[in-house]
This record gives structure tokens, C-alpha cells and sequence, in this order.
């Protein structure tokens, strides 16, 4: 699969952001593309922005909560294309707050997301990977390595998801199937403008430096690399790869980084 041209794609959370990004990038390499997300408009402007450019992209609408919408999109998708050779679990958000401050129905609507949303989307759309011995792609995040204080609703969906993809790959490797995990650091997204009821805020500030944010674009060129190679893993931006490389190598030096920096932020320290 190291030819994108002609490859029949299938992205969730395509609407915006990295998926957006992720769809755009395989229409120029000459790939057909369904997009699914829970509106409408936003997934209409994706695909008239690519058909503009001389790619094909359909999109469908589908909430990754509800199994019934998820196996009605991947069915459409199928329909549409005659078949899937990649699909990428992309959709998801991040509930942000610490522990004592979240409610149990937090943690519970961000796993519906993240994690069941992710595991839907697997389970209807595998018939048609293993026909095709496609691709699947799952977005996991830094955050499946290092968690942080405050984050610990995502952390864990993020966890739970990386666990899902090692297991997955070698469940799929007797069908020919490849599972990518993709493990984004920063990168451009509206993912950060997402309140904990997974509701967009357009205006929200991005609390992430500029600096520190790979640009949308550029990140899909590399995820794309990535899936049409069918490497088992990717971390993405520079800080993201120390960050994992910390955590796997020096686990207690990295906890005492994320400690030091935790209590630098705690009230009454200057």
C-alpha cells in the first residue's frame, strides 16, 4: 500500500481539525474519501473544499456514541466506495479537570467517545478491512504515555485506546489487516476549543503556545506516510516524541517533572 491513488478511505472526526487535515491529504494523492462527524455543514465544507481541487469526498453524518449511526456510516461509506481499504477512528475530544472536580458522568462521557466510540467504529467497519486486508487507523495521543495532572479523563481514554491497537494488531495480523496507532503531541485542531459536554467553542482561546503547535497539514502528510506504510506506530511533533521516549525509558524522572511542574501551579506559591 504505498500508493494512495485509488484506496477507498473512511475517516471519523473528519469535520475538522487533524481528520480534516487527514481527508484533504489523501484526496491529493488521489484517494476517495468519506468523512463522518455530527455536523452536517462542517463536513460539507471539507468536501466541497477538496472536490474544488479535483478530489472525491462524500460525507455522511454519524455520532460515534450510537451504534446504530456508526454502522449506518460505515455502511453508507462501504456503499459509496465498493469496499474499504483504510479506515481511521479518529473522532474524540478531551474532558480536562482534576479528578475531585469531574463527575462520574465526565469520565463516562468521555470514554463513549473516546474509547467505545473508537471500538464501534472498529467492529463495524472490520468485515470490510479484512475483505480488502486493508488499514486501520487509531488515534491515540501522547497523552497514552504521559499523563498529566488535570487530564486525567482523557489519560485514560488515551490509555485504553493504545491497549486496544496492541491487542487489535495482533488479533487482525492473520487477516492481513494493519493496525497504525498515531499518537499525536500538539498539533493544530480544535480539539483544545472542546468543552468537557464535548461541545465546540469557536471562541475558547487554544491555552497551548503557537509555537508548540504542528500545523494540521503538516501532521497529515506524515500520518498518511505512515498508514500507507502500514507502520505499527507514530508519534507526532518533536516534543511529543521526547515525551514518550521519557516515559518509557526514565518513568521516574519523568514523574518528577510532571510533579515539579504541578506544584509550581498550586495556589499560594510563587
Amino acid at each position: 500500500m504505498r500508493n494512495a491513488a485509488g484506496l477507498r478511505v473512511f475517516i471519523t472526526g473528519g469535520s475538522s481539525g487533524i481528520g480534516a487535515a487527514l481527508a484533504r491529504r489523501f484526496a491529493q494523492l488521489k484517494a476517495k474519501v468519506v468523512i463522518a462527524a455530527r455536523s452536517q455543514e462542517r463536513l460539507e465544507a471539507v468536501c466541497q473544499g477538496i472536490r474544488a481541487q479535483g478530489g472525491w469526498a462524500q460525507a455522511v453524518v454519524c455520532d460515534v456514541t450510537d451504534s446504530l449511526s456508526v454502522e449506518k456510516a460505515v455502511a453508507f461509506a462501504r456503499e459509496s466506495l465498493g469496499g474499504l481499504d483504510v479506515v481511521v477512528a479518529n473522532a474524540g475530544f478531551g474532558v480536562v479537570g482534576r479528578v475531585e472536580e469531574l463527575t462520574l458522568e465526565d469520565f463516562e462521557r468521555q470514554f463513549e467517545t473516546n474509547v467505545y466510540g473508537v471500538i464501534r467504529t472498529v467492529k463495524a467497519a472490520l468485515p470490510a478491512l479484512k475483505e480488502s486486508r486493508g488499514v486501520l487507523a487509531i488515534m491515540g495521543s501522547v497523552s497514552g504515555y504521559f499523563p498529566t495532572p488535570g487530564a486525567s479523563a482523557y489519560a485514560m481514554s488515551k490509555f485504553a485506546v493504545r491497549a486496544l491497537a496492541e491487542s487489535l494488531r495482533g488479533e487482525l495480523r492473520p487477516y492481513g489487516v494493519s493496525v497504525v496507532l498515531i499518537s499525536p503531541g500538539f498539533v493544530e485542531s480544535n480539539i483544545r476549543r472542546v468543552d468537557n459536554r464535548g461541545i465546540l467553542r469557536p471562541e475558547a482561546p487554544d491555552p497551548v503556545p503557537p509555537w508548540l503547535i504542528m500545523p494540521a497539514e503538516k501532521a497529515a502528510k506524515l500520518m498518511v506516510r505512515a498508514i500507507l506504510k502500514r507502520k505499527p506506530e507514530l508519534v507526532v511533533t518533536g516534543h511529543g516524541k521526547l515525551a514518550v521516549f521519557l516515559a518509557r525509558h526514565f518513568p521516574r524522572l519523568t514523574r518528577a517533572l510532571v510533579s515539579r511542574s504541578q506544584a509550581r501551579r498550586q495556589p499560594g506559591r510563587n
